[in-house]
């Protein structure tokens, strides 16, 4: 018992020394100065971009908004109690899919009706034919009698006035059956319209009925957006609108990270009076990397004013002001080849063209900028380029 009390307390006394001596060297200045150092020597991940030299045209910004080119309300064609809604708000289309069932109960006899009559009428127009064969051969064989006694002027006179009606009657009979097939097409389109198509693929933007309701001819059933047609209408100011013709090229900004090039493909030739504005519309070329795009939302237009010339130019967020200069930090590699290092420069910029900015001078095209994390970096910092940049 006494061995065992002791062992503990040999234990406790072990634990409280080594328990000091690590307080002791986190009050020790050289210790805190040593992890400081360590600390310091890490590499801060960021994102770079280059510093480019291209075409710069100084432009106007207008807020425009995206429309689909194809997009309206799907009516019923025909007229009937509802069986089946088969969509929904959002639901995505392919053209000719089912969006509403009507009831063809009634349609569908109609049509066998019709179809019966079609029938008959055929029959009809098979005796008719038939009955001209035989007229005709009577008429001949009476023709052939003709340079003997037993021939009968009156007779073949008749015979021919039987022909002739014969004949007619083949006509009725046949337009009879012509009106059969019509009608019996007509009910065939009634139940095929009774199927509610879609006229265009899309997406599904409002329902304004659900089973068991009676449409008629020309009820709304849903509304569809085309948003695989999608193009950039703005209300460009007039004083702005000289230097656009179809065919010009323009620039879109989606947001902050996202842009498309685009084109003038139309201007209305009517001017808003109270905001003189002309509304134009332009043609984006999507490349399928900006997803969720909807129609009505925003879009700035760059709209060019001035003659295009060469730059070099820098993304704005390389560019941060400290004690009212603006500057950048620019990535170096290190000497012996292994990291690389952070360094701030002064440049000048020049005109804000969309996500850029002219550099006048500080930096050469190909120099490569931090553009994420520079806000917190200290001259001469280890950093590591994120693969995304």
């Amino acid at each position: 018992m006494t061995r065992n009390h002791g062992v503990s307390l040999g234990r406790r006394t072990v634990a409280v020394l080594l328990a000091a001596l690590m307080l002791g060297a986190a009050w020790d200045p050289a210790f805190a100065q040593e992890k400081k150092k360590k600390k310091r020597g890490r590499a801060m991940l960021v994102v770079a971009d280059k510093v480019i030299k291209e075409p710069m045209t100084q432009t106007f910004p207008v807020i425009g908004r995206l429309v689909a080119r194809r997009s309206g309300v799907v009516a019923a064609r025909t007229q009937g109690p509802v069986a089946k809604m088969l969509v929904d708000v959002g639901d995505r289309v392919k053209k000719n899919d089912v969006i509403a069932s009507l009831v063809t109960d009634s349609i569908v006899w109609q049509r066998r009706l019709k179809q019966a009559v079609v029938k008959e009428k055929k029959a009809a127009v098979t005796t008719a034919n038939a009955q001209i064969g035989l007229v005709n051969q009577e008429l001949k064989r009476l023709k052939n009698l003709r340079r003997s006694a037993a021939f009968s002027q009156a007779r073949f006179e008749d015979k021919r006035q039987e022909v002739v009606k014969a004949e007619s009657a083949a006509a009725e009979a046949s337009a009879n059956l012509q009106r059969a097939r019509a009608d019996l097409k007509l009910t065939e389109i009634k139940l095929y319209n009774a199927q509610v198509r879609a006229p265009f693929g899309g997406v599904v933007s409002k329902r304004y009925t659900d089973s068991g309701a009676f449409l008629n001819v020309g009820q709304p059933v849903v509304d569809l957006i085309d948003d695989n047609s999608l193009e950039i209408e703005a209300d460009v100011p007039s004083n702005r609108i000289r230097g656009l013709t179809p065919g010009t090229p323009v620039k879109g900004e989606i947001d902050a990270e996202h842009s498309v090039p685009a084109t003038v493909r139309a201007m209305v030739p009517e001017e808003n009076p109270l905001t003189r504005t002309r509304t134009v519309r332009f043609t984006a070329k999507f490349d399928g990397s900006i997803e969720n795009l909807a129609a009505s939302q925003s879009v700035t237009i760059l709209i060019p004013i001035g003659q295009t010339r060469t730059v070099i130019s820098v993304h704005k967020d390389a560019v941060i002001t400290r004690k009212g200069q603006k500057i950048v930090f620019v990535v170096v590699k290190n000497k012996k080849g292994k990291g690389r290092k952070a360094f701030p420069r002064t440049i000048t910029l020049g005109e804000a063209v969309g996500s850029r900015f002219e550099v006048l001078s500080g930096l050469k095209p190909g120099e490569r900028v931090v553009v994420r994390g520079n806000e917190r970096l200290r001259p001469g910092q280890k950093i590591k380029i994120s693969k995304t940049s």
